[in-house]
């Protein structure tokens, strides 16, 4: 049996326990809306199995192995997550895009939910840290290590979607809308910031 229980009930609570990923998504759900929200979780699924991927090929034990490309890849992260923030921040707050404007925000939120979720070493970390503690010997690591990986992801995509549609009722409402929606792009964009200076600041451990 690839999948047991006791890896089932640790994922499902990792996935619904609040993290970077929940908050990142929330703030692009804030400042973009719904669409940009789901845009950006799917974006994020995939920069996952980029990580599910590079571990079960042995790729990510030689970056966290190696101190120069840790560094590398975590500053770029951060550096990247500072950048979308500080971006946010100073996004006009207005519901009167066109169409287009709309597609190429959802374009971009989906883009860069891949190129955070990559470049998030932490991730990383994190699939070789919990899934081999699951592994049979008795069966093929590869493919155990993909399935619960992509479980993980899945779980974690879907606390993620939960996390944009309740953002999305959070701001939706008319009263204020203008002030709120202007208030609430602010925060995003401090909490993309905020995100940032914590992976730059994480330790390797």
């Amino acid at each position: 049996m690839l999948l047991s229980f006791p890896f089932l009930l640790a994922a499902v609570l990792l996935a619904i326990i609040p993290g970077p990923g929940i908050a990142y998504v929330a703030a692009r759900t804030v400042s973009g809306g719904k669409a940009e929200g789901i845009s950006s979780s799917l974006g994020t699924a995939l920069g996952g199995m980029v990580h599910v991927m590079a571990a079960a090929l042995g790729l990510s034990l030689l970056i966290v192995s190696s101190p120069v490309a840790y560094g590398l890849l975590k500053y770029l992260g951060a550096a990247y997550l500072i950048y979308l923030g500080y971006k946010t921040w100073n996004a006009p707050a207005s519901s009167s895009n066109t169409a287009a404007d709309q597609g190429h925000g959802v374009w971009k939120a989906f883009r860069d939910g891949i190129v955070v979720e990559a470049m998030n070493i932490k991730t990383a970390m994190f699939f070789l840290a919990f899934i081999p503690q699951f592994i049979q010997p008795q069966q093929s690591a590869t493919v155990q290590f993909v399935l619960m990986g992509s479980v993980c992801v899945l779980l974690n995509t879907s606390a993620d979607l939960i996390a944009v549609f309740l953002a999305h009722q959070l701001v939706s409402g008319s009263s204020g809308k203008a002030l709120r929606a202007r208030l609430m792009t602010r925060v995003s964009g401090s909490i993309m910031v905020v995100l940032g200076l914590m992976v730059a600041l994480a330790s390797h451990s």
